[in-house]
């Protein structure tokens, strides 16, 4: 428990140039000492220690009425103490200096319950925001860890780099946050990225009892609605043209051109998932699959365009072998030789995509939009496309809650791809 008394400051840095008195202190032990100046001087005759008040009695002490300056001093030191008191053992956690702010506070008149409000809410964002951020690495969802720590990194820039105390997030940070990127010309999508990264990690720490507010901010504003970008989908035809592009075998843009196709014909299965299958995932004629993003299990009966494809990359391996060359465990120190893997992949499809006479944007992310968008122009219902896709936040899926068998979904992904 900290500890407050009053003293004379005698120490000489401390001694008054102008009268040659030392100054009346709170001295506050917790953790470190720290001296609080108070406006009141006295020569070392002149303080009683023991009582901690100034002697009425003493010449050098006449300039001033004694009665009222220790009346003044034992009120700020009664209120410290008070504080003290009332923090209880959530003290503990506080630094000195943040303390000697309080008692200062608390002295300027401020309300202390205001204060114990603080102390108690006293997680920052970039604290809790760690917490929740090492969970997803050790998860293995380095790509979520990194979008928590984009927003965190977002709102301590606009905050003068300094991190942020969960209660000082409120409706005005919120809109200065807007303004301030909008003044810049960043897009509303990246503005809605980073405050939706910050509004779970906010919401993560009331649920989890690690924060109390009367009031959610983000309740009470509108995270910008994000709009649709530049078309990220291609047509069937275009799928086709693919098909037919001929590169020699074994080079890195072959492979590239399979993984395309692989990955349309799986249900515009995730780069990521794609890298990680191992052989033991193909069995009974169909791929099993656990989604990197939701962890959703997955099954995709094997076309036989897929079939062919396959028996390339599992020939001569082992169960436990990893079925392409990109042998990416899915573990979180391994997350930058995958995005390394990525980039060439992305880069490589650029390639095949002018080779093909494709105008469009063509990515890893391009093959999952155009197996939902040709999906949904063959009229397959969006509640399959949904539940093909292993989408189980989408509204969609949240309204129909029927569950599709694989033999509806394998219908669906025959027509789509063949």
């Amino acid at each position: 428990m900290a500890k407050v008394r009053l003293i004379l400051d005698t120490r000489k840095s401390a001694k008054s140039a102008a009268n040659g008195l030392y100054p009346v202190a709170l001295r506050l032990f917790h953790h470190k000492t720290r001296i609080i100046r108070l406006p009141y001087f006295s020569s070392p005759a002149g303080w009683d220690d023991k009582y901690m008040r100034m002697k009425k009695s003493a010449f050098k002490n006449n300039h001033i009425d004694c009665d009222k300056a220790n009346e003044s001093i034992y009120d700020k030191l009664h209120i410290a103490r008070k504080l003290i008191v009332d923090l209880g053992e959530s003290i503990e956690g506080l630094d000195p200096d943040v303390l000697v702010e309080y008692i200062r506070k608390a002295w300027d008149k401020k309300v202390v319950t205001k204060i114990r409000e603080e102390v108690h809410n006293g997680m920052t964002l970039s604290e809790w925001g760690n917490v929740i951020i090492d969970r997803k690495l050790k998860s293995n969802k380095p790509g979520t860890a990194s979008w928590y720590a984009g927003g965190i990194r977002a709102f301590i820039k606009l905050n003068g780099d300094n991190d942020l105390r969960l209660d000082e997030i409120n409706v005005t940070l919120l809109k200065n946050f807007k303004i301030e990127h909008e003044s810049k010309g960043n897009s509303s999508n990246g503005i809605s990225s980073y405050m939706r990264a910050v509004r779970a990690i906010y919401n993560s720490a009331i649920k989890e009892d690690q924060f109390t507010t009367q009031k959610n901010p983000f309740e009470h504003f509108k995270i910008p609605t994000t709009k649709r970008t530049k078309k990220k989908a291609i047509i069937k035809v275009d799928f086709m043209k693919i098909r037919d592009l001929d590169y020699k075998k074994g080079t890195p843009i072959w492979h590239a051109q399979n993984y395309t196709l692989i990955m349309f014909n799986c249900r515009g299965m995730n780069f990521i998932d794609l890298v990680k299958l191992q052989v033991r995932d193909m069995a009974n004629g169909r791929i099993f699959y656990g989604r990197s993003k939701t962890g959703d299990q997955l099954s995709v009966r094997i076309t036989d365009e897929l079939k062919r494809l396959l028996a390339y990359y599992a020939k001569g391996k082992k169960n436990d072998d990893y079925l392409f060359p990109a042998n990416y465990d899915g573990s979180t120190k391994s997350y930058e030789k995958y995005k390394s893997i990525r980039r060439r992949m992305n880069a490589h499809l650029k390639v095949i995509a002018s080779d093909a006479g494709i105008e469009e944007e063509f990515t890893t992310y391009t093959i999952r939009h155009s197996w939902a968008t040709i999906a949904k122009f063959m009229g397959i219902s969006i509640e399959v496309i949904s539940e093909g896709l292993g989408h189980n936040s989408l509204r969609t899926t949240e309204i129909y809650l029927k569950s599709f068998t694989n033999h509806v979904l394998d219908e669906a992904n025959e027509l789509i791809v063949s």
